[in-house]
């Protein structure tokens, strides 16, 4: 997928974008004044996209859990990508001993442009008041209206907490030029919230669409909040694609939002999920609005009944849709909610494995993704 190579390849390069700051620099052996941790690991029954096995249908004759579920993996996967983005250039700043107020430039191997990197005190953002501020720029785009801001951190360390900003090209102009207006936040926290020691929420926006329609499914925008609660992950969010159409011979029906809640123990690595595909537009905020009226074995079921339909109407023949979709329910029967997973992803959908996924039941009832609108309309913005 697009996206998620976008994210791996700017990955690949955060490790290494200071390496022209200071020759044969070492990471310390503790971060100074940085956090050393800024995420929270999601279960690999839920993040990996490439399970040993791949995920399976439970019956030959169904809609496979593989295509139902796949987008799930990826969307959380990328989603823990870009925490893991923030996490590598934290490591690569640890390496230069910053350990109070400092300013510094340097030439990136990247894109051979200068950067100007800048620590703060005390800062203010978000209504709150951070220890520290560190900000990026690319000095040759300060006059720009983004400011040629790459990357600000703003952060406390007792306990950690902290919020990072992210415009990759102003990290690196020459492998990110087609995505020049994606950015990505990443809140951490390990003062907790609710019952979660530790949370963080991911969010991602403006990134390019293609408008080819073989392409129809590529994401805009994310938000993804993750809790953990000893071996207990939650998660649940939203994933934007405004071009996504299901049926052909629909052109009013375009814009989807991957709307999911998930939960996930990391010890025994089994997961529980549930999906919806409201409306891109869709303003509703309840768990049933989003989760059960629009889930995703009921949108599936009409989209294709609709699209059947219409086929058979182009030959004269009418059909009953009511009738139709009786036929389509059992090839979506690996739709049925929730979907279990376990390391070698998608078991089956509807009824537990087994009681060891009762805690995690329990746990999505209360979960709920966010307003699909909120998300279609997100903006990402610096301080």
């Amino acid at each position: 997928m697009k996206t998620r190579n976008f994210f791996l390849a700017i990955f690949a390069s955060s490790a290494l974008f200071f390496s022209s700051c200071e020759e044969n620099a070492e990471p310390k052996a503790r971060y100074g004044i940085l956090p050393e941790t800024f995420k929270v690991d999601i279960p690999n029954s839920l993040s990996n996209t490439s399970f040993k096995q791949g995920l399976k249908s439970i019956e030959s004759d169904t809609f496979s859990g593989s295509d139902i579920y796949r987008h799930l993996n990826t969307f959380i996967a990328v989603g823990e990508g870009a925490a893991d983005i923030v996490e590598a250039v934290i490591w690569a700043i640890s390496a230069y001993h910053i350990e109070d107020v400092i300013f510094l430039s340097y030439t990136s191997d990247e894109d051979n442009r200068v950067k100007n990197l800048e620590v703060f005190k005390e800062p203010e953002f978000a209504g709150k008041t951070w220890q520290y501020q560190l900000t990026i720029t690319d000095a040759g785009s300060e006059t720009n209206a983004d400011g040629g801001i790459g990357m600000q951190v703003f952060w406390s360390k007792n306990p950690v907490r902290g919020i990072a900003l992210i415009k990759p090209v102003n990290l690196n102009r020459k492998d990110n030029s087609i995505e020049s207006q994606a950015m990505f936040s990443i809140e951490y926290s390990e003062e907790g919230i609710g019952d979660y020691e530790s949370y963080m929420i991911v969010s991602i926006a403006d990134l390019p669409l293609s408008r080819i329609f073989d392409r129809r499914f590529e994401m805009e925008s994310l938000k993804m909040f993750v809790g953990k609660n000893g071996n207990i992950v939650d998660v649940y969010g939203n994933s934007n694609h405004p071009n996504a159409q299901f049926n052909y011979n629909d052109e009013k029906t375009v814009g989807f939002n991957w709307a999911f809640v998930a939960s996930g123990n990391t010890k025994s690595d089994i997961a529980v999920a549930e999906v919806g595909l409201p409306a891109s537009n869709a303003d509703i905020t309840s768990r049933t609005a989003i989760l059960a009226d629009n889930s995703i074995k009921k949108v599936l079921t009409r989209e294709m009944t609709n699209y059947i339909v219409e086929e058979y109407a182009k030959q004269g023949i009418t059909l009953i849709p009511d009738e139709v979709s009786v036929f389509i329910t059992p090839y979506l029967k690996d739709a049925d909610a929730p979907g279990y997973f376990n390391s070698n992803g998608f078991i089956q959908g509807g009824t537990a494995p087994d009681n060891n996924y009762s805690e995690l039941e329990t746990n999505i009832q209360s979960l709920v993704p966010y307003n699909p609108s909120e998300i279609s309309n997100m903006v990402i913005s610096f301080k």
